[in-house]
């Protein structure tokens, strides 16, 4: 590891994760590296996680509040989760531990915006940071750190941490060197200025994080691999649905509202935005632009097929193939891909002013267009809003995406009102089911019910649906968005009490 650890100053502080841990205390906040499973610590949150535990077991309380960039991986969060060590936590998650201990009260969960997480944090809001716990691909001979394969919320770890511990992975390739864009001209309002990119391939900033080598107090070495989830088979409904918004996106460009490459493309994670990435590989397409959180897999392969000429994000989501494709050719790949702080590669200043096309999944959309991407019958916490929210409201066009119906067809995706509004009727464009698509621009209440409920509903809620909104039509005194507040929820009370949302 001689020659990733390059600086003799480092060199002298290189220690087990062990002891790394031993130098945090209950009650310290700490900011851990990670995006979507890429480029998070893998040493450290387990020995602490052993720490606490043995904590717990003498009877002395140790929790530390948890920041990150977005979802990390079960050596962190689950690892933490499942010793009850974390007290709070912000601002995305997504493991089955953490979602648990959020859920039953035991850990205290802030859901943000993840472009404003940073911004929030220098402003001081959540207090102090005491350690910043990041990944590095090597660190040079001047003392900077190479990220691996996210940046996600570093650059305001290390700059707002008491302290830094770095944990220095093998595993990462060091041909990641030049793929990363850390813009060091933040400053605090009222002295902010515009942000200076105009293309998704624009670089504003520096290769490296800078870290004065005074805050480190730490260096641990590692050779595990980042937290890398084989994508399911693309299947029938997920194609069905790729297929009509790339029918839309044609659409906008013979209507002369999109160039013939479309606009810069953002979308979520999962077999949906793959299905959509793979229907554009087999397209006559060419020179595509991305503009997006990660790069997916899908992404990958329109840049083998020289379709996509810069992908802009701040982390990969890739299945272990592709991410033993990206280290064994990551000095290629760095031509085409940059990686930006997530409040870059999220901010609505750029989202606008590159015309991002975003699409997003969803759990469930009312019969007006409002989406709930985070509660499961408006109380249970999925993951968290992530990016969405960024891309939604600042995007030149917005899509929301899913499968009309879940668990084997007991919940509709279409209901009457939403459980939980994390994207209000303001902000979605469009609604995309394997039933159909509803373009909701320019549309009143009143005319988006019919289209949503006939165009994206199950037929097997369909009929439920329009009852319902004829009725609200009929009987509501007010009917510019009518509803029956007393059944507006039946049907998640129905599926809570019958487990389906149908009537009997």
């Amino acid at each position: 590891m001689s020659e990733r650890i390059a600086n003799a100053t480092h060199r002298q502080k290189l220690m087990s994760a062990e002891d790394a841990a031993a130098l945090i205390n209950d009650g310290d906040q700490i900011g851990f590296g990670g995006f979507t499973g890429s480029g998070y610590p893998k040493a450290l949150p387990g020995a602490l996680a052993k720490r606490i535990k043995e904590s717990h077991d003498r009877g002395e309380k140790f929790t530390v509040n948890v920041f990150t960039g977005a979802s990390t991986a079960p050596e962190l969060d689950g690892a933490l989760a499942s010793v009850d060590g974390i007290g709070w936590r912000m601002p995305y998650q997504s493991d089955p531990q953490m979602r648990n201990k959020i859920n039953d009260g035991t850990s205290f969960y802030t859901d943000i915006h993840l472009s404003e997480a940073g911004m929030m944090v220098r402003e001081g809001f959540f207090g102090n940071i005491d350690f910043a716990i990041i990944e590095a691909a090597k660190i040079t001979e001047d003392g900077h750190i190479i990220p691996t394969s996210s940046i996600g919320n570093n650059n305001v770890w290390v700059e707002k941490a008491d302290k830094v511990i770095v944990e220095v992975n093998s595993w990462q390739s060091e041909d990641l060197e030049g793929m990363h864009d850390i813009y060091y001209g933040f400053a605090l309002p009222p002295n902010r200025v515009p942000i200076p990119i105009t293309h998704p391939g624009d670089r504003i900033g520096e290769k490296y994080l800078r870290i004065p080598q005074n805050k480190v107090v730490a260096v641990v070495e590692t050779s595990d691999p980042d937290r890398n989830t084989p994508f399911k088979p693309i299947d029938d409904d997920s194609r069905k649905i790729a297929g009509y918004l790339l029918d839309f996106y044609d659409n906008e460009v013979k209507q002369g509202r999109m160039p013939k490459n479309l606009l810069p493309l953002q979308s979520g994670v999962g077999n949906i935005p793959n299905a959509v990435l793979d229907g554009l590989l087999h397209s006559d397409l060419e020179h595509l632009t991305s503009y997006t959180e990660v790069i997916q897999d899908g992404m990958i392969d329109l840049i083998d097929a020289g379709k996509l000429d810069v992908a802009s994000a701040t982390a990969f989501s890739l299945s272990p193939e592709y991410a033993h494709k990206m280290n064994e050719n990551a000095a290629f790949y760095r031509e085409h891909i940059i990686l930006r702080p997530q409040e870059i590669s999220n901010h609505p200043e750029a989202i606008r002013r590159l015309g991002v096309v975003g699409a997003n999944g969803m759990i469930e959309a009312d019969i007006y267009g409002n989406v709930n991407s985070t509660h499961v019958m408006g109380s249970r916490m999925m993951n968290g809003i992530g990016g969405s929210g960024d891309f939604t409201r600042n995007a030149y066009i917005s899509a929301f995406v899913s499968p009309s119906t879940a668990k084997n067809g007991d919940i509709s995706a279409i209901v009457p009102m939403v459980s939980h509004v994390d994207h209000t009727e303001h902000d979605g464009m469009v609604i995309i089911t394997e039933q159909g698509i509803a373009d909701l621009r320019g549309l009143a209440p009143r005319q988006r019910a019919p289209k949503i409920i006939e165009n994206c509903a199950h037929p097997d809620y369909r009929p439920m649906l329009m009852d319902y909104y004829e009725r609200a039509l009929r009987d509501c005194k007010f009917k510019h968005t009518p509803h029956l507040l007393s059944e507006a929820y039946s049907w998640h009370t129905r599926f809570l009490e019958t487990g389906t949302m149908k009537m009997n």
